[in-house]
């Protein structure tokens, strides 16, 4: 028996234009900042917090990443 190769998976380049700060998105989301930083917040295991890039002190959201989010805890 001969052993496929496995592919190296590689995750797709971030576009810098899909990069926001917090007050960008806010803007984006047409939500209130406060919003955006309450629901980027980890509190417990089972909480399930809006997807957040930490550069030190400095928080980054991805767009993409922030649509699949807003999709996956959207009520039907």
């Amino acid at each position: 028996m001969v052993a496929t190769p496995k592919l190296a998976t590689t995750p797709a380049p971030i576009d810098a234009a899909d990069i926001l700060t917090p007050a960008e998105l806010s803007e984006r989301l047409k939500l209130p900042l406060s919003w955006i930083y309450e629901k980027s917040r980890k509190r417990g295991e089972h909480d399930n917090p809006l997807p957040v890039l930490r550069a030190g002190r400095y928080l980054r959201f991805s767009w993409p990443d922030v649509c699949a989010w807003l999709r996956s805890n959207s009520s039907p």
